[in-house]
C-alpha cells in the first residue's frame, strides 16, 4: 500500500488512478495523517437501461395544477 501525500496526489491522480485499477490501494495523507484511501471499483459500472418503468409511471394532466386552499395552508402558503 502507497501512501502519498495531498499535493503529491493532485499532481498525479492520472498515474495513481491506473494504480489503483490494477487493484493497488493507495493512501493519500495530510501533513502525514492518511485522509483517504484511492482503490479501484470491485465490479464493473452498470448503465442503467432506459425505460424499465415505461407503462408503470402516470402523470396526470393537472399534475402542475395549484394545490387546493386547504393543503396549501396546512403547508403554510
Amino acid at each position: 500500500m502507497k501512501t502519498v501525500n495531498i499535493h503529491e496526489a493532485k499532481t498525479h491522480l492520472s498515474r495513481l488512478i491506473a494504480r489503483a485499477v490494477e487493484g493497488e490501494e493507495i493512501v493519500i495523507a495530510k501533513a502525514g495523517r492518511p485522509v483517504a484511501k484511492l482503490v479501484g471499483l470491485t465490479h464493473p459500472i452498470r448503465r442503467r437501461k432506459l425505460g424499465l418503468a415505461r407503462g408503470k409511471i402516470v402523470i396526470h394532466d393537472d399534475f402542475d395544477a395549484p394545490l387546493p386552499e386547504d393543503i396549501r395552508r396546512a403547508l403554510g402558503g
